[in-house]
């Protein structure tokens, strides 16, 4: 009977040892091709960052021999497309036509190639066969934000809330200041407009369109330029003249400005049958002490846009040295407490050097500019 007993014991004991050690290999077998795992999908992110290079025939296939037209612009022409992985993408065909189409072409994939943000979109790849350029972005579904600056203006049926609308500036800023410091060098784009905000299926904001961008080192953040770069109604005072200060990353918080005002106002700046200029109108309102309510019915909604309105308008300030960094854009929106009105940007540019309402913490320094 004891003998019959150790027999069972030793057998128990066995099987357990057995258990535990297939258990442990199984363990460690597990966590072994979970680690291989882990480092082959790592790999397989980095390839998936990294712009590839595809060929004229491979760019035909893709669009489905150009089928889809999504929009034209000055340089080119946007389709949609399909990956074999059937991820959608937008492929950009720029024009031959265009004598700076290589500068553009080689500061798409010179910066926007090589930065990944969450409010910046992204280059999937491009096409360089002679004079045969393209350009592959991820495919953004809501279109951009001047669709919905337009709809509004004319009364259309794209609109978004109030809430949408400070969320989508706060990515845009975020997107810039990252572009302005979150990089090994600074990338002015110089074409911030809402044409160039692509929306995702939530609505979140992507900066496109890096065809005008300069590159700068992060200490050095003042350029010099031989030409005009930017649109219309967009483009900082300082890119036209030095008189009033330098071309900077502050002529991109500008640019900036300008869109916060027209999302304010669902409408354009640019729009010459105004008899004020329409900014002009914005800050008038404000000094005035008008209640935003008056022209927009819910309270919340009339502080979010009279925030937008007022950020806007630091932002435009004639003179570079009085905007605000993007990093104190960001904080001014993010803020709960009451903004203060910013100097009259419409005056005389001699009451503008004399004003003092300025806050200490907007002021930065002068840099040494460089050379284009």
């Amino acid at each position: 009977m004891c003998s019959a007993v150790r027999a069972v014991l030793s057998s128990l004991v066995s099987c357990s040892i057995a258990v535990a050690a297939t258990f442990y290999l199984y363990t460690l077998y597990k966590d072994d091709r979970e680690h291989r795992l882990r480092i082959e999908k790592s790999l397989e992110d980095y390839i998936a960052l990294k712009p590839s290079r595809y060929t004229h025939a491979d760019i035909k296939r893709i669009t489905n021999q150009f089928k889809e037209k999504l929009g034209q612009g000055a340089y080119g022409t946007v389709f949609k497309g399909k990956l074999s992985n059937d991820i959608f993408v937008a492929v950009k065909i720029l024009n031959n036509s265009k004598g700076n189409n290589g500068e553009e072409f080689i500061n798409e994939v010179a910066t926007i190639g090589q930065i990944h943000h969450v409010n910046v979109v992204r280059l999937v790849g491009y096409c360089a066969e002679g004079f045969k350029r393209a350009l592959v972005y991820e495919f953004l579904p809501n279109d951009s934000l001047d669709k919905y600056i337009s709809s509004a203006a004319s009364g259309g049926s794209h609109s978004l809330s109030w809430e949408t609308l400070q969320d989508i500036a706060l990515g845009i800023a975020k997107g810039v200041e990252y572009l302005h410091q979150g990089c090994d060098q600074r990338i002015l784009h110089f074409d911030i407009k809402p044409q160039n905000i692509l929306l995702d299926h939530n609505f979140k904001p992507k900066i496109s369109d890096f065809g005008l961008a300069k590159l700068c080192s992060r200490d050095q953040s003042i350029v010099s330029m031989t030409t005009v770069r930017g649109t219309i109604g967009y483009i900082a005072p300082e890119v036209f003249s030095k008189n009033f200060g330098n071309v900077s990353y502050k002529s991109d918080v500008y640019s900036f400005g300008m869109l916060l005002l027209e999302m304010v106002g669902g409408r354009k700046n640019t729009t010459v049958a105004d008899e004020i200029y329409y900014p002009e109108w914005i800050y008038n309102l404000l000094e005035e002490g008008e209640d935003f309510r008056i022209h927009i019915e819910d309270e919340g909604d009339a502080k979010i846009a009279k925030k937008l309105a007022i950020v806007g308008l630091w932002c435009i300030q004639w003179h570079p040295m009085s905007r605000p960094t993007m990093k104190v854009v960001i904080q001014m929106l993010e803020g709960v407490e009451v903004l203060n009105m910013p100097p009259n940007p419409f005056v005389s540019t001699d009451q503008l050097k004399t004003n003092s309402k300025m806050p200490a913490r907007l002021v930065t320094l002068e840099l040494e500019a460089i050379a284009e």
